[in-house]
């Protein structure tokens, strides 16, 4: 049986995670407020951020960054896309 959450990006009702994916009380919170569409929205974003700003998620700054960034994103705040950055067209 999968665990419901009311996901605070989402705005509604969905299943949860099976873990808290990042540590520390910020994966708790994502734990018990986000949901797995949600996260994997997220993941989409970071990879994103990723590649644009050519981060390194083993440094320690980009790891600050992304963790300044997930939160935003998740949980509501100013998401900007990087300057410049086109999406890439996915319509075939």
């Amino acid at each position: 049986m999968s665990r419901i959450v009311h996901c605070a990006k989402l705005g509604r009702d969905a299943e949860g995670l099976d873990f808290a994916p990042w540590p520390g009380p910020l994966g708790q919170r994502i734990y018990t407020e986000i949901s797995k569409e949600a996260w994997q929205q997220w993941l989409a974003h970071q990879t994103m951020l990723l590649n644009e700003y050519r981060l390194n998620p083993l440094d320690p700054k980009s790891r600050q960054f992304l963790s300044a960034e997930m939160e935003k994103f998740l949980f509501g705040g100013d998401v900007k896309q990087p300057e410049g950055y086109v999406a890439p067209n996915t319509e075939s």
